[in-house]
C-alpha cells in the first residue's frame, strides 16, 4: 500500500502583522477528503514542526471518523497570560484576516490551547466567512434558531469517549452495570465521560485532577464529585474516599481506565502498573504506540485516541453543516460506535491502533490523486 508518511504537508502558510505583533502559521496536511480541519493553538513556544505533526494526526482522525475533512492545524505565537483581552483579540483578528486566502476553502479552524468559543467568534467575524471556524458560541447564528455555533463545552468529546467505551465493553462481553471505571482528569472530556458512564450504571471508583486521585472502591457519586471540584478546585475534596497521588490513577483497581487530560500518562515506568482490562484514550497522546503494543500483549484492550476522542471533530462537522445540537449528538454516537466497531473487527493480530491506521490510510488514499499509484 502506498504511504505518504515520509512526505510533508500540502501547504504551509506563515503570516505576520508587525503593527499588532502577530506571528502565526497554518499547516494544511492533506485535503484528499475535504478542507483541512484543525484547531488554533496559542502558546509562546508553538512551532511549525509541532503544528505539522498535529495536522497529520488530524488527517488520520478525520479519515477514521469518516468525515469529508482533511487534516490541518494552526498556531499563533503568543503568551495569552501576558495579554490583555483586547490585545489577544487584536492578534486573533490579524491572524484571521491573514488567513483569508485559505479559509475556509483549504482550512477550517477550531478551538485548541488557549482558544475557546469567544475566540472563534472573533476569528470568524474578522475572517468574514461563517464557515471559517467551528466551535463558535451557540448564540452566534446565521439565522436565529438555526445554523448556530456548537461550542465544545457541550461535551461532544466525552460523549464520544463513552460510546467508544460501550462498544469496547460489548466486544469484551462486559455488562456496563458490572464495570468499575477510573477517569484521569475531570475537565471537559473527563467530566462528561464520567457523567455518561455513571448514568449508564457503571461504578466510578477513581477520579483525578492535578491535585490527586479520589478513590473509593464502593463508588463515587458523580454529582457530589463535580460539586466538590467546583467549590474547592479539586475533586480530592469530595468525601467519602481515599486520596492518592495524581500519578497513581494509572494503577488503581478498575475494569476501565479513561485518560482525559495529560499526554504521556502511561510511560515505560508505570505501564506494568495498569490493572484495567480496557483503556480508553480520551486525551491526545496519553502513551506511545509501543506501550500500547505492550498492553495489547497483556490482553489489555486499548481504544486509541484518534478513535475514541473524535467526538469533537464530528461535532465540528455537524456545526459546519448547520446541524443543531440534538443532531450533533446523534451523529457523534453513530460515527463513534460504527468506527470503533470497525476497528475492533479489523484487528486480527494487530493492535487497535494499527487496525485504525490501516482504515484511515485506506480512506485517504482512495481519494488522494497526488499520493502515487
Amino acid at each position: 500500500m502506498v504511504s505518504f508518511d515520509r512526505f510533508g504537508p500540502e501547504k504551509i502558510l506563515e503570516v505576520s502583522n508587525p503593527k499588532v505583533g502577530m506571528h502565526g502559521f497554518v499547516v494544511v496536511d492533506n485535503t484528499a477528503l475535504g478542507p483541512g480541519k484543525g484547531g488554533i493553538r496559542m502558546t509562546p513556544t508553538v512551532t511549525i514542526d509541532e503544528v505539522a505533526k498535529l495536522a497529520r494526526t488530524m488527517t488520520w482522525k478525520c479519515a477514521l471518523a469518516d468525515l469529508p475533512f482533511g487534516g490541518a492545524k494552526s498556531g499563533i505565537v503568543a503568551d495569552d497570560r501576558q495579554l490583555t483581552p483586547e490585545k489577544k483579540k487584536d492578534l486573533i483578528r490579524a491572524f484571521a484576516e491573514a488567513l483569508k486566502p485559505v479559509c475556509p476553502k483549504y482550512y477550517i479552524a477550531a478551538p485548541d490551547m488557549n482558544m475557546g468559543e469567544e475566540e472563534m467568534r472573533v476569528f470568524v467575524e474578522a475572517n468574514g466567512s461563517y464557515k471559517s471556524a467551528t466551535g463558535k458560541p451557540a448564540t452566534m447564528c446565521v439565522r436565529p434558531g438555526e445554523k448556530c455555533g456548537i461550542p465544545h463545552e457541550y461535551g461532544s468529546t466525552g460523549f464520544g469517549v463513552y460510546h467508544a467505551g460501550m462498544v469496547a465493553l460489548e466486544h469484551l462481553g462486559k455488562d456496563i452495570t458490572d464495570v468499575t471505571v477510573a477517569i484521569e482528569g475531570l475537565g471537559n472530556v473527563g467530566s462528561f465521560a464520567a457523567k455518561y458512564f455513571s448514568e449508564a450504571g457503571a461504578r466510578l471508583v477513581a477520579l483525578s485532577d492535578s491535585k490527586g486521585v479520589l478513590y473509593n472502591k464502593e463508588g463515587i457519586d458523580y454529582a457530589a464529585a463535580v460539586e466538590a471540584k467546583k467549590k474547592s478546585g479539586t475533586v480530592t475534596s469530595c468525601r467519602p474516599g481515599t486520596i492518592l497521588p495524581a500519578a497513581d490513577i494509572v494503577g488503581v483497581e478498575a475494569d476501565v481506565l479513561i485518560t482525559a487530560a495529560v499526554p504521556d500518562l502511561i510511560t515505560a515506568r508505570n505501564v506494568d502498573q495498569v490493572k484495567a482490562r480496557l483503556v480508553i484514550e480520551g486525551s491526545n497522546i496519553p502513551t506511545t504506540s509501543e506501550l500500547e503494543a505492550t498492553l495489547h500483549r497483556r490482553q489489555i484492550l486499548v481504544i486509541p485516541d484518534f478513535v475514541a476522542n473524535a467526538g469533537g471533530v464530528i461535532s465540528s462537522y455537524a456545526e459546519y453543516r448547520g446541524k443543531n445540537p440534538e443532531d450533533m449528538f446523534a451523529l457523534v454516537k453513530k460515527k463513534i460506535r460504527k468506527n470503533t466497531a470497525l476497528v475492533l473487527k479489523r484487528m486480527g493480530g494487530q493492535t487497535p491502533r494499527e487496525a485504525a491506521m490501516q482504515i484511515a490510510r485506506e480512506r485517504v488514499l482512495a481519494k488522494c490523486t497526488t499520493c502515487g499509484p
